[in-house]
């Protein structure tokens, strides 16, 4: 057995999804389709030729009509038993769903970025073994914050890292279509922030996170923190 063949042997045992992933038919899981990161990774998703098919798994209906969208409508965010179809011969999941720290209790903040997100990735452990998993945190995440929200997704991070070797994302500015939960003032001035286009390092589009994702899950890229430099350089790697 020449080295090369070794080595694609062992990376086939140790990630048995890889061979699929490089080929031109993969299918995503997604969660957080109907909020502004989320929609745009959607977006990206439903245009890039190497996807065939996208499974959300939302609240509440989608308005996309793309033959590539199958939704699967859910409420209990801790229990994805009734929706088992959804995580199976998945090539990635795309988990973008979250919610500001100002918004809701830390109590609940605290359920919906580490409760939520690492029920999602046991049942896609068991479902999708060895396939990718994308977690959107943010910048500024770090386990030693005074920032309850920083120590909380630093958690989530460190605890996804062990469990589905994921690749955590920590985007800046996402420039996307403002989700509708999201408090007016922050709509109002929110076209105002693409000014840092220019900054490699603070801005980065919605389609573009979804395209660096699909971009990473081909090249098998796992247990990663990608800040926005990196994402921005991963997608413009994307060729689909």
């Amino acid at each position: 057995m020449t080295s090369q063949i070794a080595s694609q042997h062992v990376a086939f045992l140790m990630h048995p999804h890889a061979a699929r992933v490089n080929s031109s038919s993969m299918r995503v899981l997604l969660f957080g389709a109907t909020g502004s990161a989320g929609g745009g990774v959607l977006d990206a998703c439903l245009a890039a030729s190497i996807v065939e098919e996208v499974r959300a798994i939302t609240r509440r209906p989608l308005m996309h009509t793309s033959s590539k969208l199958r939704t699967f409508v859910h409420k209990d965010f801790v229990n994805y038993a009734t929706v088992e179809e959804a995580f199976r011969g998945m090539d990635a999941c795309l988990f973008c769903l979250g919610v500001s720290a100002t918004q809701v209790s830390r109590e609940e903040y605290r359920k919906i970025t580490y409760a939520y997100t690492l029920a999602a990735a046991q049942m896609f452990k068991s479902k999708s073994p060895g396939a990718a998993f994308h977690y959107i945190s943010g910048q500024g995440t770090r386990p030693d914050s005074r920032m309850f929200w920083s120590r909380v997704k630093a958690q989530t991070e460190h605890d996804l890292m062990e469990l589905v070797d994921a690749d955590c994302w920590r985007p800046a500015f996402i420039d996307a279509a403002p989700a509708p939960s999201l408090p007016k003032i922050y709509k109002t001035f929110f076209p105002l922030l693409r000014v840092l286009k220019p900054f490699p390092s603070l801005y980065v589009s919605g389609t573009d996170l979804g395209r660096a994702m699909l971009q990473a899950t081909r090249e098998n890229l796992r247990k990663r923190i990608i800040e926005n430099r990196e994402i921005r350089q991963i997608a413009a790697r994307a060729d689909f």
